[in-house]
């Protein structure tokens, strides 16, 4: 008995201690990286990162060094980390085989972020939604919508449908259509599409403006007009323009027609 107790007291001294040592090498490690991704993050900023890539970096970051503490606190009991590496290995590969669509995400996430198709803040069309962009994550990106709605679209979904990104430039052209009747005179018409866009300050003067003939519908003369504006002010020349064109053409008697059909009534 005595020999017993003798031999679980060297065992509570060899392995209690590096118990000890791996609980502390685990404690410390954790908030030192923590600490140690909180730095890189502030370098990363200071380095101007864009903020899609310094979100990135400093999760790869944090998960590096997690990993780098727990190796080395198993380590620390004894256990040989080759094998353990190896485990971890085996086990990635499994969950890789039962996570292929995540995995799908995991990679098309680092395209977005590596080839930077866009960007956070950017208004973007893709993968069956549309928003501003208001995070690249790993898995998914988060799209808010103009009513205020969060979109999570899978990233594999993303990258394999077209992406539309509306604010990619500093400009942006503005496509209307106006109809006017058979009867109103079209270069009045058009000076006074002309005079709108002038008097609005948000149209750039270059490129100039088109103005012109689009098409003889069947109930109308359709003119197109297309100004160009910074991508910021595109929502107001849209609403502005049309609105002051509208008003533009009751003054003058420019008349925008309607559908309407003419029904005659025979009596025998």
């Amino acid at each position: 008995m005595k020999n017993i107790l003798i031999i679980l007291e060297n065992y509570a001294v060899e392995y209690g201690f590096k118990v000890i040592s791996a609980i502390l090498i685990l404690v410390i490690g954790l908030w030192l990286s923590k600490i140690l991704t909180k730095v890189f993050r502030k370098f990363l900023i200071r380095s101007n990162v864009d903020v899609t890539l310094l979100k990135f970096f400093s999760s790869l970051m944090r998960i590096f060094l997690i990993t780098f503490v727990i190796i080395a606190a198993v380590n620390k009991l004894g256990v040989e980390t080759t094998s353990f590496v190896a485990i971890l290995g085996a086990a990635g590969i499994a969950v890789g085989l039962a996570l292929q669509g995540s995995l799908s995400n995991l990679a098309s996430g680092i395209m977005l972020i590596f080839f930077r198709p866009i960007k956070v803040g950017d208004y973007i069309q893709g993968g069956g939604g549309e928003g501003v962009v208001k995070e690249i994550g790993i898995f998914v990106t988060k799209l808010i919508s103009l009513d205020n709605k969060i979109l999570f679209i899978p990233n594999s979904k993303l990258t394999s449908d077209n992406i539309v990104n509306f604010t990619a430039n500093e400009t942006r052209r503005v496509d209307l259509i106006f109809g006017i009747g058979y009867k109103s005179d079209i270069t009045t018409a058009k000076n006074i599409i002309k005079d709108v866009l002038n008097n609005n300050s948000k149209v750039l003067k270059n490129p100039p403006s088109d103005i012109f003939v689009r098409a003889l519908a069947e109930s109308s003369v359709q003119i197109s007009v297309r100004p160009w504006c910074k991508t910021e002010d595109y929502w107001d020349v849209l609403s502005e323009v049309t609105e002051n064109i509208k008003l533009q053409f009751d003054v003058n008697n420019i008349v925008i027609p309607f559908p309407q059909r003419d029904v005659h009534l025979h009596n025998k």
